[in-house]
């Protein structure tokens, strides 16, 4: 009997920077597939409520939160960047300790998120503007999810330290039991016992929490074969060591402004669509997780190249740093234009999964070629996002972002008024294609840096 070709059988017959892309991509690319499912499960659920009000608050919750939590992004993507370097270079000690600073920084980060969550839900909801009925779906769901705040920032730095050290099956079982839990809850709470939005919101923030305990344990079990063996006065004299903390504050600060920059330009996307009424607003979110799906497929790439070049960089292997880039680049345009065929094909008849709402449905269709044509225009953000984050040029990011998000606001200003969203999703369209421009102008000065600094 003759074995069917496999998946693996094709990775076995790449070259070999290919075949390596490849290996770490696949398990991320379903890794950051589960992390949309968080948010889509709570639109297709609020989508299946009686009101178009129930999606519009849940839809702008997600926003809140994603707004609040991708803040410190750093979180994640610093260690991610730290880690394959100290990997790359052999420092084990210099592995352990960035993870445990990320770990310390985000429980004490998501506890002063809870000191301050009434007025920062408060005043957050308000600048996102909505209608009354919106409002106080979006604040229920808010007010129950946040308590989530220090296990959700900390999976941000498990999941950094998993892709630092090319766990990518470990990231994977990591968001699929977040994902299971969340999905079985959100079932049971909402479609069983009738709680509405505040079963959406009480069944991510379960899932967070069973995410962080897990991700501990599998931290804990792939730790390094020489292991950080410090007392507890020098592990603290580590962790506060001053010119590590000095590197590092000013890599989250730079990645930090990075991703501000970033949830200003979601968060205009979302304020211009909600002063369009709700049903713009709802019809917008649903259109939103095709982005949402397709940036996190894409991302798979970007963080396996994170890590790989990471790692090259660590080692002073340039010719494998261009190796990387060429594999992970090529791997990535193919899937960008992979995922808009899908949505330009079969986009029409996945719309009605995530609403029953015949209005929302007749406006999501409309505005379906944005959606469809944005994959190939971001692929070459999201990687080169990858190369700089492994980099560590956080500060090349952070210039790249912004003038990429005044661009994306001056066109908001223009187009909005002429065109109504039409204009505002071009003027995203164009946001997502600057991102890339921008970093790829700044692509030499990676290895012009590290070149001196050698």
């Amino acid at each position: 009997m003759i074995r069917p070709i496999t998946l693996t059988d094709i990775i076995g017959l790449m070259p070999h920077w290919n075949r390596r892309v490849f290996q770490l991509a696949i398990p991320l690319i379903l890794s950051n597939l589960t992390q949309p499912l968080l948010s889509t499960v709570d639109t297709v659920l609020s989508g299946h409520l009686p009101s178009a009000a129930a999606l519009g608050g849940v839809a702008m919750g997600g926003i809140f939160f994603n707004a609040v939590f991708w803040t410190f992004g750093f979180l994640r993507m610093s260690t991610t960047g730290l880690v394959a370097q100290a990997r790359g270079a052999g420092r084990h000690n210099d592995l352990q300790l960035h993870f445990l600073r990320a770990l310390v920084s985000a429980v004490l980060i998501g506890f002063a998120i809870l000191l301050l969550r009434i007025p920062l839900i408060a005043i957050s909801l308000r600048l996102l503007g909505a209608g009354p009925d919106v409002l106080q779906n979006a604040q229920t769901y808010c007010h129950i999810r946040i308590w989530a705040a220090p296990a959700a920032l900390a999976n941000y730095a498990i999941l950094g330290y998993l892709l630092g050290r090319q766990h990518a099956r470990a990231a994977l079982l990591l968001q699929a039991m977040i994902n299971a839990v969340n999905i079985i809850a959100a079932l049971l709470l909402v479609m069983r016992w009738h709680w509405g939005v505040s079963g959406i919101a009480t069944a991510t923030m379960l899932a967070d929490i069973a995410g962080c305990a897990l991700g501990l344990l599998l931290c804990y079990r792939i730790r390094p074969p020489r292991q950080l063996k410090l007392g507890l006065r020098k592990l603290g004299r580590e962790l506060i060591h001053g010119p590590s903390l000095k590197h590092l504050f000013a890599l989250n600060r730079d990645i930090l402004l990075r991703t501000l920059g970033l949830v200003a330009a979601y968060a205009a996307f979302t304020r211009v669509g909600a002063l369009a009424g709700d049903t713009i607003l709802a019809a917008n979110a649903v259109l939103m997780n095709f982005h949402w799906i397709a940036s996190y497929g894409l991302d798979g790439f970007a963080n396996a190249t994170e890590a790989l070049v990471g790692e090259a960089i660590g080692a002073r292997r340039w010719e494998d740093y261009r190796a990387v880039l060429r594999a992970s680049t090529t791997a990535a345009f193919v899937v960008a234009v992979a995922t808009s065929l899908v949505w330009i094909g079969f986009g029409r008849q996945l719309i009605p999964l995530f609403t029953n709402q015949p209005a929302v449905r007749q406006l999501s269709t409309r505005f379906l070629p944005w959606a469809a044509i944005l994959p190939v225009l971001s692929v070459w953000g999201f990687q080169l996002d990858g190369v700089f984050l492994g980099a560590t040029r956080a500060r090349d990011l952070r210039d790249s972002m912004l003038l990429s998000l005044a661009a994306f606001l001056g066109l908001v200003f223009f187009l909005t008024p002429r065109f109504g969203n039409n204009g505002l999703w071009c003027a995203f369209a164009a946001f997502m294609t600057l991102r890339g421009i921008t970093l790829a102008l700044r692509l030499p000065n990676i290895y012009r840096a590290h070149t001196i600094a050698a």
